[in-house]
């Protein structure tokens, strides 16, 4: 290899470990800045009244742990200092003499062990924990893993803030053997379509206890057993009652010690059985990016597909207009189109030549041409009304199109129910990534994330390999359906001409009580603006500027905190980082409806 091929490399891995190293610092310099926060709101709280009956039980099965790691655990939650709370230590039938030892010499307050006259697993010891708890809620602790400082203070406050609340999660911190904090694992709010792709809620998890102990956990489900009881908790449960705790209160010590990991494909099968029994036996397949992740089938080789109305826009462009509508008419497998080409007055001749071919030879695709001041909204909205299908896709002339089955996918994904649109992956010419979704107040306004990451990015915990809900999609592939596109009257010509209307249009969806989806299983290749004119004349930027504001005007997107996104990142660019707050977040639900419209909020300390 030549010389400067290898200073090239090493040069690489150097700034590799040292954005590693300054990833690290800046994980603990904000966790440990949550911690301090959490410390003030611990200190308002008053004390707990009765301690015969707490209010959050902890359950712990144990088997042949470490003593270290039991010592690690017990000290974290007696630093707690949570005389609301009890830790119930479930002795799976150990064979170790050092654990058995550590649990028989074991008194500490509100600490329990309980033994078992033999081995039944976790889910077993689990259950039984459960039985012999006392708490309204309770929440489950791996035998290697521990509690962050102030969490069950922190769970508290959220639980005495929202009575109404069902169920509460956290965020974590992924750590080392010795507790160091090496990442975090920062959660959206609520989003049954992401769940039913990954268990990103995990740890911590708190539920009412009636209700967990009359469902149990179920035998068989080892490896996957908490994913299996959330799903089949929350299947009743309501939306607005699901609370994220945007707060790092759970140390996850990923050593490779816990069962799913050590048997990753029983887990991994167990996980699709409890996806599939949660939606009533649909078949579940893999993600194509992380194939442990799932991918819901909505038994799609049975279904009836319904006709779709395909609106693109057009000026002139002949190569752009003549690959898009091939690849409708040759590269997509789908049964029932009807394409609407909405012209800005065209007056290419290969344009106009090749719209008298494509109506002399497809019944299907009609040609629609009117000069006007350019008005992408009005356009659409066009497009719209001179169509019949209940689906309406809205397809920019730019992009391209690269798998057969793109379009089924989006059309499945409206069985999630109470869908107001869906986005497809789009991807730069270069592969790289142009579209995952939108996060609205990125820059105050609205943005795309992770944009131009390599294509098969997956994203924080794996959220871009998988279905997911999201404030908003871009309108260069959006499919919705007739129904609540009248319902919201369209795209909005007047305050958004050119920009954001699609971001405008998801909003007002979702605050009329639609579900936003995204997929990453229908990709395309986006030519991003390849056909308009230039947004840097002094002209077009006054109107973008206008169109920006306009956003905020209808939306409060200064200041807004994306349900999507997490309340500790970053929202001034497209790959977020973390950043530090005043004070913590306040627990969120991502019910949709009026709430959609919602201002930065944080935790008031517990008075």
């Amino acid at each position: 290899m030549p010389l400067r091929a290898l200073w090239n490399r090493a040069r690489g891995a150097l700034l590799q470990r040292r954005a590693h190293r300054i990833y690290r610092r800046t994980v603990t310099d904000v966790t440990n800045q949550a911690w301090r926060l959490a410390a003030e709101l611990h200190d308002r709280l008053p004390a707990w009244v009765d301690r015969d009956r707490p209010l959050i039980s902890v359950i712990t099965p144990v088997y042949n742990t470490p003593k270290r790691y039991l010592r690690d655990l017990v000290d974290s939650f007696l630093l707690q200092q949570a005389d609301f709370a009890e830790l119930l230590l479930v002795d799976d039938g150990s064979t170790h003499q050092e654990c058995k030892a550590f649990l028989d010499c074991l008194s500490a307050p509100g600490v329990a062990v309980h033994r078992m006259s033999e081995n039944q697993g976790i889910v077993g010891a689990t259950n039984l924990g459960m039985d012999r708890s006392k708490g309204e809620w309770v929440t489950f602790l791996d035998h290697d893993d521990a509690l962050a400082p102030h969490a069950l203070a922190v769970i508290r406050a959220a639980i005495e803030k929202h009575p109404d609340g069902n169920f509460f999660y956290t965020d974590e911190v992924v750590t080392g053997s010795d507790l160091a904090a090496e990442d975090l694992f920062l959660k959206p709010a609520f989003d049954r379509v992401l769940l039913s792709g990954v268990n990103y809620i995990n740890h911590l998890s708190v539920y009412r206890s009636q209700h967990a102990k009359r469902l149990r956990l179920r035998a068989g489900t080892d490896g996957s057993q908490d994913y299996d009881l959330l799903l089949r908790y929350l299947t009743d449960t309501p939306d607005d009652t699901v609370y994220h705790v945007p707060y790092p209160a759970y140390l996850w010590r990923r050593d490779g010690r816990s069962y799913s990991v050590n048997n990753l494909q029983k887990a991994t099968e167990a996980a699709r059985r409890a996806v599939s029994d949660a939606y009533g036996g649909v078949a579940v397949g893999s993600s194509s990016v992380i194939p442990d992740l799932h991918r819901l089938a909505f038994q799609a080789a049975h279904r009836t597909w319904p006709s779709i109305s395909v609106i693109i826009p057009n000026f002139n462009a002949p190569k752009l207009i003549r690959q898009v509508v091939g690849g409708l008419l040759d590269k997509t497998d789908y049964p029932t189109l009807e394409i609407s080409i909405i012209d800005n007055g065209s007056d290419n001749p290969e344009t106009l030549d090749f719209y008298r071919e494509l109506t002399s030879l497809h019944s299907n695709v009609s040609i629609h041409i009117k000069k006007e001041n350019f008005n992408f909204a009005r356009a659409v909205n066009r497009g719209v009304s001179n169509t019949r299908s209940d689906f309406l896709l809205l397809l920019n002339n730019d992009v391209e199109i690269i798998h057969y089955d793109w379009l089924k996918e989006m059309v499945s994904c409206f069985d999630y129910g109470n869908v107001g649109a869906v986005g497809a992956k789009l991807l730069y010419p270069s592969g790289n990534i142009q579209h995952a979704g939108v996060i609205v107040g990125f820059g105050n306004y609205a943005g795309h994330w992770y944009l131009d990451q390599p294509g098969q990015f997956p994203g924080p915990m794996g959220r871009l390999a998988v279905r997911q809900s999201l404030s908003a999609v871009t309108g260069a592939c959006l499919l919705t359906k007739r129904g609540p596109w009248s319902e919201v009257g369209g795209f909005d010509e007047q305050d958004f001409k050119i920009a954001y209307n699609d971001v405008d249009y998801c909003m007002r969806l979702r605050k009329r009580g639609y579900r936003i989806l995204w997929t990453p299983f229908a990709t395309l290749t986006h030519h991003e603006s390849a056909s308009r004119g230039s947004d840097e004349t002094p002209e077009n930027r006054e109107r973008f500027e206008r169109e920006k504001a306009n956003l905020d005007r209808h939306h409060g997107t200064v200041g807004f905190e994306d349900p999507a996104c997490n309340p500790w990142y970053t929202t001034d660019r497209s790959y977020p980082t973390l950043r530090r707050r005043a004070a913590l977040p306040s627990p969120r639900t991502n019910a949709i409806g009026g709430s959609a419209n919602g201002r930065a909020n944080d935790m008031a300390l517990a008075r």
